[in-house]
């Protein structure tokens, strides 16, 4: 029997090692990797191809929607599932629109776990109960139109992955180092950045990534 290849990305240890001993139950899935941080979840997808990627939200360095994106563009049927605290409807909307298999809340219990992971192995959009139910309250209340003239939405992919980066404080050289691009090209998405979103200075990112949720306080 074919075991499903899993990749844990969330910036805790303690979860990851929690979810790996729990997984150990299951014989039909592997835990083939863990990764702290987007930019190393981004990296060992890569390198394992795995079947399914257990991602938080919010890691240092890109987080978890932005590596979604980058891992659905390279690899469309690896499944993502979101394994997070955070049950912002914006939060699941972009989730959703990026393509993931399933939305799991850390306050579960282990059994969900499980149950989403069936549930997409065998094809199938899991939510859990909470989250289905902002789903449902989002399409009644137009979310979807709301979306398309949200400003980030404007943004490219890549753009986005420079937004979160450069809002957590980091220097264009450090940004370019961890996208493989160069310095220009980053300092050139930053300016496009800005001009979309009419925000020209550093301190007003971080001001807008904070508030869209881009970047936790916690």
């Amino acid at each position: 029997m074919h075991k499903q290849k899993v990749l844990i990305a969330d910036d805790h240890a303690l979860v990851r090692e929690g979810i790996v001993a729990f997984l150990k139950l299951c014989d039909d899935i592997e835990v083939v990797a863990e990764a702290s941080d987007g930019i190393e979840a981004i990296e060992k997808a890569k390198k394992l191809r795995p079947d399914i990627v257990i991602m938080d939200i919010n890691m240092p360095k890109l987080g978890g929607l932005e590596a979604t994106v980058e891992i659905k563009k390279m690899y469309p049927d690896t499944k993502i599932l979101v394994l997070t605290q955070y049950e912002d409807r914006e939060y699941i909307s972009r989730f959703l629109k990026a393509g993931v298999s399933g939305y799991l809340l850390k306050k579960a219990v282990g059994s969900d776990l499980i149950t989403a992971l069936k549930a997409i192995i065998r094809g199938e959009l899991y939510l859990y109960s909470s989250i289905a139910s902002e789903v449902v309250a989002g399409y009644i209340h137009g979310d979807t139109h709301a979306a398309m003239d949200d400003p980030y939405e404007k943004l490219t992919d890549r753009e986005k992955q420079v937004l979160k980066l450069v809002a957590e404080g980091y220097r264009h050289k450090e940004v370019a180092d961890m996208l493989n691009i160069s310095t220009k090209t980053v300092i050139a998405h930053q300016t496009n950045i800005g001009e979309k979103l009419d925000v020209h200075t550093r301190a007003g990112l971080i001001k807008f990534a904070i508030q869209k949720g881009i970047i936790k306080i916690d």
